[in-house]
């Protein structure tokens, strides 16, 4: 019993520190909670797992809320706004400003963005209720995501174990944790990792000039 209310009170304690403003920058709360849900076990340890998850998370946002409400404007001007990157919080105001709430939600699982949409949200003035609920609806997403995650991983990585051997597994989980997030982003965002949205204004444009060098002769003829 006190080994998995070890493990409850560490997941609680990552994810409040992946989401609260200046630590989920530098501290890698995923990473930590996809292993602890690989080590778990499935059942009810992983749904236990999963509610210290987003209790955690939605008090990390709690932290950034609170500090938007407190400086407001003078948020961009803070050593941790500066240390993480104003143009991140500057991305999070606009998607507030283009979302309102739900910005919370829809950034959860933007790397960095995600720590300083609470703090927006402070900023922008969203009322509590409307941000409570949004951050519980946003906290229970990213802990459904990584604590399913890492328990998915845990059932394949105990297939895999007599093979490559319990370390090899683990770090292969702490790797991924890291890189399918962004590259979920991208593909939800229609864009491959690496390859540029293509310009329609310039493909219409050439696909016009084509269009009036194949004709162009055939108009000469008639004119003679």
């Amino acid at each position: 019993m006190v080994d998995e209310l070890t493990v409850l009170l560490l997941a609680l304690a990552a994810a409040f520190a992946e989401s609260g403003l200046g630590l989920g920058a530098v501290v890698p709360g995923e990473t930590f909670v996809v292993v602890l849900a690989a080590t778990a076990g499935g059942g009810w340890a992983a749904v236990a797992l999963g509610a210290a998850v987003t209790v955690g998370a939605c008090l990390g946002d709690h932290v950034g809320y609170g500090l938007g409400r407190r400086h407001g404007d003078r948020l961009r001007r803070t050593r941790v706004v500066e240390r993480v990157g104003v143009h991140h919080l500057d991305r999070a105001m606009a998607t507030m400003r283009r979302h309102g709430a739900a910005a919370v939600v829809l950034t959860r699982l933007v790397p960095v963005v995600r720590t300083l949409t609470p703090a927006a949200a402070g900023a922008s003035g969203l009322t509590y209720p409307r941000f409570l609920a949004a951050s519980l609806s946003g906290s229970a997403l990213w802990a459904t995501v990584y604590v399913g995650g890492g328990s998915l991983a845990g059932v394949v990585g105990e297939a895999l174990s007599d093979v490559a051997g319990r370390a090899g597994w683990l770090v292969l989980v702490a790797v991924a944790s890291l890189a399918v997030p962004p590259l979920l982003v991208r593909v939800l965002g229609g864009r491959r990792p690496g390859v540029a949205a293509p310009d329609l204004a310039s493909l219409e444009r050439d696909v016009v000039v084509r269009r009036r060098a194949a004709t162009s002769p055939l108009i000469g003829d008639v004119q003679l």
